[in-house]
């Protein structure tokens, strides 16, 4: 969509990265650990400084305590860090429980290293986990439950009550869970129920974070993996031979910057005024507005306006009406179609309002 969405000189809410730029200090700390000579590899598990932040935070948050040196891995990307956690323990024909919509890497990255994606869905409206469902294709061959919360693509968030279903279905088994938390900081109006907030699943779980998403910077491909010591170990035979390290200056530069707790404990309500303003700016359009608890999507639903497919309405807007979102049906396998689509709001105010002056006349 966001190749179309140039070839048509589209508004482009497709694709979940910014439209404006990153903090100037974050470049300015980068430019001054490249003047400083920190251009060369940095330690396969992440310079210390970085490290020892990290574990302060997650402490400070979710008072969960991971030893610097053996339980935190930074990586480039938190796609990298999602693909070697499944490279580290899935075999084949080992299953791995998806689900769906699901960010499109789970099931490439399963299926390469041979195991099963079995698939659970969320429904239309309120994509809320069925965890009768999830109990019924657990089987002796579950490896991995895959968790993704704030989600992405529909924006919902995980309960108290989803938790303490994942704590007893896994129970006394040894199924790991694989949580992508990359929206972590980006949560209205609750608190992110991290993994790492109960020992019972923190003990089994690889935490997936990003940089890139929490400091604008989505193109510098950073972020990190938080896991007991014995995944950590696995999880690293892995990350050897894929990258080994990750961009060194910037690692110097996002310790600094994570130092100053409010360069992330402010991002919720950063964008929270951006999902508001979005969301006052449409409210008159015959789009269906749905509910958004966490990350950067807003999810519309568009059966008041037409009743095609969701590709085929997506691609006429970019082409027809210049803006350019993407179609849930294709994070599904099965491509389960409930004519909604998906709008990126981390974009400026002034695209905002270009956007819903668009939506409005649709």
């Amino acid at each position: 969509m966001s190749a179309l969405a140039r070839e048509q000189s589209a508004l482009n809410l497709s694709q979940g990265f910014p439209d404006f730029n990153c903090s100037p200090e974050l470049i300015s700390l980068v430019n001054k650990y490249m003047k400083k000579g920190f251009n060369q590899y940095a330690p396969m598990r992440g310079v210390q400084p970085l490290l020892d932040v990290i574990a302060e935070k997650t402490e400070a948050l979710y008072g969960a305590i991971y030893h610097p040196e053996k339980e935190i891995t930074i990586m480039p990307g938190g796609t990298l860090g999602i693909y070697a956690a499944i490279s580290a323990v899935i075999r084949e024909n080992d299953e791995v429980v998806i689900i769906e919509p699901a960010y499109d890497s789970y099931i490439p990255a399963i299926e390469l290293n041979g195991g099963k994606a079995v698939h659970v869905e969320l429904r239309y409206p309120d994509y809320k986990i069925d965890w009768d469902e999830v109990k019924k294709v657990i089987t002796y061959r579950t490896r991995m439950i895959i968790i993704n919360t704030p989600h992405n693509p529909t924006g919902s968030t995980l309960s108290e009550d989803g938790i303490q279903q994942l704590i007893k279905i896994t129970k006394d088994t040894d199924i790991i869970v694989l949580s992508d938390e990359v929206y972590e900081h980006i949560i209205f109006d609750e608190p992110h129920l991290s993994m790492a907030r109960y020992p019972e699943l923190a003990e089994r779980s690889f935490i997936v974070s990003s940089f890139g998403k929490t400091y604008h910077t989505t193109g510098w491909k950073m972020g990190y993996v938080v896991a007991p010591e014995n995944l950590t170990k696995e999880l690293r035979k892995v990350y050897q031979f894929m990258a080994f390290s990750a961009n060194t200056p910037i690692q110097y530069a996002l310790a600094d910057m994570l130092k100053d707790p409010s360069s992330y404990l402010e991002l919720s309500q950063f964008y929270q005024q951006k999902r508001d303003l979005f969301q006052s700016l449409i409210r008159d359009s015959r789009f269906e507005i749905l509910p958004c608890s966490g990350s950067y999507f807003q999810l519309l639903n568009y059966d008041a306006i037409s009743d095609e497919a969701d590709v085929d309405f997506a691609r006429r807007l970019t082409i027809e009406k210049k803006i350019a979102s993407i179609p849930i049906s294709v994070f599904y396998r099965m491509k389960t179609d409930s004519h909604v689509l998906r709008f990126c709001f981390a974009k400026s105010d002034e695209t905002l309002k270009q956007a819903a002056e668009i939506l409005c006349k649709i």
